[in-house]
């Protein structure tokens, strides 16, 4: 290839944190080659990046085992067009962002005809299925994992790996002081704030938003003088959220485009599982965890997972540091007794804001885009 012609660089994300990696990434290897193409699946935030979306992956952002069969005639069609994309235009590079099956599916072809695969944020072989090191180990050249103590399983297997750190690490950051934040929510002095976090997938919205109003209900009656927020995911609709905030008697603002300093804000914030956890330990802020699956889902969870925590500040501590509500115990009154018991319990809360800070120093600095990008031009170069 000549050196002028610039690179082409496929990606496949398929969940809204992948597409948020894989705009950062892309916005970082438009440094080394500032015309460079970037095409595949994504949503918003990849194509504010400059990546050329030819399939909308908001419309396939699902989790569990009954919700997948229920959309897998679209996630079929989504692959096989990326899968023609690749025949067809032979990019560089494919870099496969999370999402493992569709995404293992898709390397796999792309090793088949001879392209490159980077695959970012590895699957998580530590709690459950570790054979599938050496699988995955087949259908790619280059595993990038965002944990350090991931790369011994690779290794292990002599599957190349990199750790690349966190994309987390140094995007969680508040574009406005706290101060300025309750001003501009209106919040003034506010004492009491609370954060419901209820996820980025409209199956989580539709388990979990019902329950956190329910709860911040509840708890607006001990705490009459609580305000409620609500950091509005790019991938969930308005028409969404407002089927259940209607219906809701306490008054939730919901801000878009801005988690970070409404997580600021909070006192304590009840959250969903995945990757908000992380970001709102970065934070340091006290929550409590709460998640329902479906009952098929959940009891293959049950079967197969085998690390005793689902969140990731938990997991990444190796105790439990903040309380996980599952299944038949995310309750409403169950998230109103915990968030009570940290609002009111100073000693509970204080040391959960230093185990959070731990995790915070485990994972470093940052520089996971910038490190993922380096990675990716080596790969291009080489």
């Amino acid at each position: 290839m000549s050196q002028n012609k610039p690179f082409t660089v496929m990606f496949s994300a398929g969940e809204s944190s992948g597409d948020q990696h894989a705009a950062n990434m892309f916005l970082e290897l438009r440094k080394y080659q500032p015309d460079i193409n970037g095409i595949g699946m994504g949503g918003a935030k990849m194509a504010q990046a400059g990546v050329d979306i030819r399939y909308d992956s908001s419309t396939i952002s699902v989790i569990g085992v009954v919700e997948v069969i229920k959309h897998y005639g679209e996630i079929r069609r989504a692959l096989k067009l990326m899968q023609r994309i690749l025949s067809d235009e032979r990019p560089d590079l494919l870099v496969c962002v999370d999402y493992k099956e569709f995404n293992f599916k898709l390397a796999r072809y792309a090793k088949q005809h001879g392209i490159k695969v980077l695959f970012y944020v590895g699957p998580q072989v530590w709690a459950w299925r570790p054979g599938r090191v050496k699988k995955y180990g087949k259908v790619i050249d280059m595993m990038a994992v965002i944990f350090p103590f991931e790369t011994a399983y690779y290794e292990a297997e002599n599957v190349p790996v990199r750790y690349v750190g966190h994309p987390s690490a140094d995007k969680v950051h508040a574009q406005y002081s706290k101060e300025e934040d309750l001003m501009r929510f209106g919040l003034g002095q506010r004492k009491t704030v609370i954060g419901l976090l209820p996820g980025s997938r409209a199956n989580e919205i539709k388990r979990m938003l019902p329950v956190m109003l329910e709860a911040a209900g509840k708890i607006q009656i001990d705490f009459p003088e609580a305000r409620f927020l609500l950091p509005q995911a790019d991938s969930i609709s308005d028409a969404l959220l407002e089927e259940y905030l209607r219906q809701s008697p306490v008054k939730i603002t919901t801000v878009k485009n801005q988690p970070y300093d409404v997580i600021q804000c909070c006192n304590v914030v009840m959250t969903t599982s995945g990757t908000a956890t992380l970001e709102i330990a970065l934070l340091t802020i006290p929550m409590v965890i709460a998640y329902k699956l479906s009952l098929v889902t959940y009891f293959l969870g049950r079967w197969l997972v085998k690390t005793p925590f689902i969140g990731l500040p938990n997991i990444i501590a190796g105790k439990r540091i903040v309380r996980e509500l599952i299944q038949h115990e995310a309750t409403s009154e169950n998230l109103a007794a915990e968030i009570n018991r940290i609002l009111t319990d100073k000693a509970y809360a204080d040391t959960m804001r230093g185990n959070l800070a731990q995790v915070k120093a485990q994972l470093g600095q940052g520089g996971g885009s910038k490190n993922m990008a380096e990675l990716a031009w080596t790969m291009l170069s080489n």
